[in-house]
């Protein structure tokens, strides 16, 4: 009895004992998955640190984005202000309203030859500070600031200054001008593999509106100075991803408005007088619409053809003829103009449809209806060339600098750029003009066209100017109020036939409102349209991301809801998601083809705020109160407890 309660307390001691050691090597082992885990994760933050400094950014900036200098003297009389070396040009205020008619001369250009005035050039300022602010000042400075936001975010998340190249262009000309007067495209080869050598990896391009048709230019052009074996390499070594950001793919329509009847851009000068300036610029036409059911030989190689005729500027499918509008919604211009000189007037009649004549016959005023096909190939300057002294100089510019460009006509649908990784991004269902109706307005050139009427696209339908409805083809979005949707969402043909489909709101989102739908099947030429809901006070941002057709190649297309075309570079929104994607893409372990969108966190100061309700920061995980002197609100005191950069580790 009394001998086995003595071993009882030692087989417990041994038990407990053997616990003991258990827990110890239990805890000793997660402590060493700990510290793995840790040095793994420290070896893999340096790694993304140190990819991530081998990036450059360049940026091509788009229209009338760019400062302009005065490289003349010239002497204003009538003014206090005269121009001299270096002065700004575009864009002064201060000059155009007090000696406008010296600011003209130093901008216009001679439309047959493109040559500066001779009494003033103006040339493309250079460095970031020439894409910050157009007209730096406390009141023009934010009016006129287009890349001040973006550079400002780069700064906050710890990018070197040599990091972000941009390279500004004297955005009046035409591409071949370009590098014909200034060497641009050299110098752009040039900027990259300077970026190349001094970063040790390839660059990220973002472009801007017409920056992107300069962008695709380039690539066009490089392909003739480069040997075609080493053209791809080329690529592959000096850029790593592609962001067209509002890019008019198909044109768009207000080059139209503008070069018929003036389009200021809030510029405090008549409307003829903008007209007469836009119609100066070779650039002028390198937005203007034109059909996606059409294409156009290549000058270059068509020297090399035995087969080539040169009867027809463009080649079109049997689509073009079958459906209405060239694809567009409506037709892009319809215009009264006088029968009184008959049929002479019309160089082109054989292409106006005979609808359109009955009226001529009578005498009386025709309106004839111009798809983007008859803008395109310039059946519509020759129809009007005998009303408007421009049309003949416009006619003169698309000959000349587009039908005839030695390295590519620019007016011609653009297949998905042969890069790594391109993200096409553009905002949607904004009101955007689509198509006009002009009229004689009985005053002289460049006054001579009067507006009647405007037709509208959006959300998913066609309005007039007083807000009836319209006739078409109207897209199941619309535009970003400058470019129409089906320019826009052209990079959808992009994409290859299953797309991953994501829909979040734009703002700050724990994960709930996130709406997913994987292997979405895509017909080329067609649009692709989620089966996903909406709040209707939410704005949300849609991703469509393919990572599967071509191996090595992702293409993506972002939408952002009432994201206007000359403000988004400016978004917040734009420049959270690219930064979590480029951080993304250089993190050694991810396990996934694009940065997830199950939820999104402040990751700035500016994005913490004050909740009201709850009476402390929102977002509490990420943000506290902390106040600096000069906070004049409690949003101003709330701030991210860690520095952005960590932040973006959430994500990865």
């Amino acid at each position: 009895m009394y001998g086995v309660p003595p071993y009882r307390p030692r087989r417990r001691l041994r038990t407990m004992s053997s616990a003991r050691g258990i827990s110890a090597l239990a805890i000793m082992a997660v402590m060493a998955i700990a510290v793995m885990a840790s040095a793994s994760a420290s070896a893999s933050g340096e790694e993304v640190l140190e990819a991530r400094k081998k990036l450059s950014g360049i940026i091509i900036p788009g229209f009338a984005s760019t400062q302009l200098r005065a490289w003349s003297i010239l002497d204003c009389p009538y003014s206090p202000l005269d121009f001299n070396p270096l002065d700004l040009v575009w864009l002064d205020t201060t000059k155009l309203l007090s000696a406008v008619n010296c600011w003209l001369k130093c901008m216009i250009l001679d439309p047959y030859n493109q040559t500066d005035h001779p009494e003033c050039k103006s040339r493309p300022d250079s460095g970031l500070s020439a894409i910050t602010e157009l007209d730096p000042g406390y009141i023009t400075g934010p009016l006129s600031s287009v890349w001040k936001e973006w550079v400002r975010w780069c700064i906050e998340f710890g990018i070197e200054p040599n990091s972000i190249i941009a390279v500004p262009y004297d955005w009046r000309l035409s591409p071949s001008m370009l590098e014909e007067r200034d060497l641009y495209f050299h110098k752009l080869k040039l900027t990259f593999e300077t970026a190349f050598k001094l970063r040790g990896g390839p660059s990220l391009v973002f472009a801007h509106s017409l920056g992107n048709n300069v962008f695709r230019y380039f690539l066009e052009w490089l392909k003739l100075e480069i040997a075609p074996k080493q053209y791809m390499k080329w690529l592959d070594d000096h850029i790593y991803a592609y962001f067209a950001v509002g890019a008019p793919l198909l044109g768009a329509i207000e080059t139209v408005r503008a070069s018929l009847s003036g389009f200021t851009s809030g510029l405090p000068i008549p409307e003829g007088t903008a007209r007469l300036l836009f119609n100066s610029f070779g650039s002028s036409l390198w937005m203007m619409p034109f059909s996606k059911n059409c294409k156009a030989d290549n000058n270059y190689w068509k020297h090399f053809s035995l087969t080539h005729k040169a009867d027809h500027i463009y080649h079109c499918d049997e689509e073009e003829f079958q459906s209405n509008y060239s694809g567009w919604p409506t037709n892009l211009i319809n215009i009264e103009v006088p029968s009184n000189r008959g049929f002479e007037a019309y160089p082109s009649i054989s292409d106006i449809p005979e609808a359109n004549i009955s009226s001529m016959e009578c005498g009386l005023p025709t309106q004839l209806s111009f798809s983007a096909r008859e803008l395109a190939d310039g059946t519509f300057f020759k129809a009007i060339e005998d009303y408007d002294p421009d049309s003949k100089r416009l006619l003169h510019q698309l000959q000349k600098l587009y039908h005839g460009d030695p390295v590519l006509n620019p007016l011609t649908p653009w297949e998905r750029p042969p890069l790594k990784n391109v993200f096409c991004i553009y905002g949607v269902d904004l009101k955007t003009e689509v198509g006009y109706y002009f009229a004689p307005s009985g005053k002289p050139y460049p006054d001579n066209w009067i507006i009647t009427d405007i037709i509208y696209e959006h959300e998913g339908y066609l309005l007039s100017r007083s807000g009836n409805f319209v006739e078409g083809n109207p897209a199941n979005a619309s535009g970003d109020e400058t470019v129409p949707y089906h320019s826009l969402s052209w990079c959808k043909n992009w994409l290859g036939k299953h797309v991953n489909i994501t829909r979040a709101p734009q703002s700050e989102h724990d994960g709930s409102d996130v709406q997913v739908e994987v292997n979405v099947e895509h017909q080329h030429g067609e649009d692709i349209i989620p089966n996903m809901t909406r709040s209707p006070k939410v704005k949300y941002v849609t991703f469509y991301e393919d990572a599967r057709s071509v191996p090595g190649r992702k293409t993506a297309v972002w939408e952002l809801d009432k994201a206007n075309h000359r403000n988004i570079v400016r978004s917040p929104v734009l420049m959270r998601e690219i930064w979590l994607q480029m951080w993304h893409d250089v993190f050694p372990d991810a396990k996934s083809d694009f940065v997830t969108k199950a939820k999104r966190g402040p990751l700035r100061d500016d994005d913490c705020y004050w909740d009201y309700g709850k009476a402390r920061c929102a977002w509490s995980d990420y943000c506290e109160y902390r106040y600096v002197f000069g906070d004049v609100h409690l949003g101003q005191s709330c701030r991210l407890k860690n520095p952005s950069s960590d932040r973006l580790w959430h994500y990865m």
